[in-house]
């Protein structure tokens, strides 16, 4: 008989997992089911970490479903920013909307674009870094991935710029130091092409809580210089057109 999956047991093991700055292979794991129960654990490893940020990230599975997981720890750049490094993060440049209104869950007509490009506020210049307790991150069982937090690790908020560029992102020139060292000097160029894919995706999931996508939260839309390996602590230098940021991964 397979014992009963217990969501709060697998959130405690990957919470151990990151304060030690560890990880497991994906088969050391309790697996998910499903959705719910992955979502059931990333909500008991939130409350674990202590996480209040009104933050997220937004993805998509491979098997087209959207999700989502809180942003920790998160900083803004304009008040010094420092995040803590760990072996095998990683990094990717990435554009955060704010939004200004309610998205709420719909049962109608689907959200499209331009319903959610009005609900936006304001758009801003951002930074992910990215660790998972699981090893192979989500490329054996998304299901554990997503319970991780999607392997968020710390994201920092820079400069606000023109609402346009959720429009005009791609193809922008991108360059990135790290360390003294470039490690990103290419356009911009999201997974989708268009960084608002995953959010209107997220948008239209009848299944999200109600809570989700009110006025003033804040979401990252996915990478626009892949994900950069940062094999050691250092400063980070972020060029995406006209405007910077600047950041440090420290050893904790």
């Amino acid at each position: 008989m397979t014992e009963a999956f217990d969501p709060r047991a697998l959130a405690a093991r990957l919470h151990n997992l990151r304060q030690a700055g560890r990880q497991e292979e994906t088969g050391t794991f309790p697996l998910p089911a499903d959705l719910h129960q992955a979502m059931e654990a990333q909500n008991f490893l939130t409350a674990a970490d202590g996480i209040s940020s009104n933050a997220w990230k937004v993805t998509v599975s491979p098997q087209g479903q959207a999700v989502t997981g809180p942003l920790h720890p998160y900083a803004e750049a304009v008040s010094g920013a420092d995040i803590p490094w760990h072996p095998g993060m990683k990094f990717e440049t990435e554009i955060a909307v704010r939004l200004g209104k309610d998205l709420p869950v719909r049962t109608g007509t689907p959200y499209n674009r331009a319903d959610v490009v009005e609900a936006i506020s304001a758009a801003y210049l951002g930074a992910e870094l990215l660790v998972s307790a699981v090893r192979e991150s989500g490329s054996v069982s998304f299901l554990l991935f997503t319970s991780d937090r999607l392997g968020n690790s710390g994201y920092v908020l820079g400069p606000e710029l023109d609402k346009s560029v959720v429009d005009t992102a791609g193809g922008t020139p991108l360059k990135v130091t790290h360390a003294g060292r470039t490690i990103y000097d290419g356009p911009a160029q999201h997974p989708k092409g268009d960084v608002l894919t995953w959010l209107v995706e997220y948008a239209n999931d009848g299944l999200r809580p109600e809570t989700s996508l009110k006025a003033g939260a804040l979401i990252t839309t996915g990478t626009l210089s892949g994900a950069v390996v940062l094999t050691e602590p250092g400063e980070i230098d972020i060029l995406f057109g006209d405007a910077g940021l600047n950041f440090s991964v420290s050893e904790g």
